[in-house]
């Protein structure tokens, strides 16, 4: 299959590498660009909490952090964890609900959670740990800028010579909608197959009235190339 992904550049790259160990021609067309945020983490943890692979490294030059345990809400962004330098990393391989399951199991220290995050956030982890009892502050360490709809993507969808576009985030189905509509190609963009990581990421897409419309099984990019199949079929 021919198809995009409008990850930012970096987990573009690595997705697309993934994706064309399958067999498919894979075209990187990022929506988004992350930029850091200065966030004071001074304080006594019990562990650090991540939702993205884009917020371990604000940790990175901090050994203090790195040498607490870490959870992370799936494969991606525990890779990432260990990327940065944390040793001690768990994954709940699944969504925040899972997440939030996973440490009020685990969990034995009593001292409070540092969650690092992004600026925007699709459910309030926070909350969700309070309630089972967990307290947990959250630094915001990073925010997604939108980034000009690309011309290569405009292009292949003017063309129809995509198979498919694939989403991982909510912001990036929004960006991908209102980028196409700025750039004339609407229709064609809503037409062509979305694959999307979960129903929440395919919402702005349904909204928009595309109707061709995949979900993974699993927030994780196993079950979408699962879901594309190894030649696109």
């Amino acid at each position: 299959m021919r198809i995009a992904i409008t990850r930012p550049q970096a987990e573009g790259e690595r997705s697309a590498a993934a994706l064309r160990a399958h067999g498919h021609d894979v075209l990187v067309a990022p929506l988004m660009h992350v930029e850091p945020i200065s966030a004071n983490l001074a304080g006594d943890w019990s562990a650090v909490v991540v939702t993205s692979g884009n917020a371990p490294l604000a940790a990175r030059a901090n050994a203090n952090l790195l040498a607490l345990p870490l959870y992370a809400v799936g494969a991606r962004s525990a890779e990432a964890a260990r990327r940065a330098g944390f040793a001690d990393v768990t994954s709940a391989d699944g969504d925040v609900h899972d997440l939030v399951r996973l440490i009020a199991a685990r969990r034995r220290d009593r001292k409070p959670l540092l969650y690092l995050a992004g600026e925007d956030r699709a459910a309030d982890l926070v909350a969700e740990l309070a309630a089972h009892g967990v307290e947990a502050a959250m630094r915001i360490v990073y925010r997604a800028v939108t980034a000009p709809f690309p011309a290569a993507l405009t292009g292949a969808l003017r063309d129809g010579t995509l198979d498919a576009v694939l989403h991982y985030s909510a912001r990036s189905a929004e960006n991908y909608v209102a980028g196409a509509a700025a750039a004339g190609i609407a229709p064609a963009a809503l037409a062509v197959r979305h694959v999307c990581l979960s129903a929440q990421v395919a919402a702005p897409l349904s909204a928009a009235g595309a109707a061709d419309i995949a979900v993974a099984k699993q927030p994780d990019e196993a079950a979408i190339v699962e879901l594309l199949g190894p030649s696109g079929g």
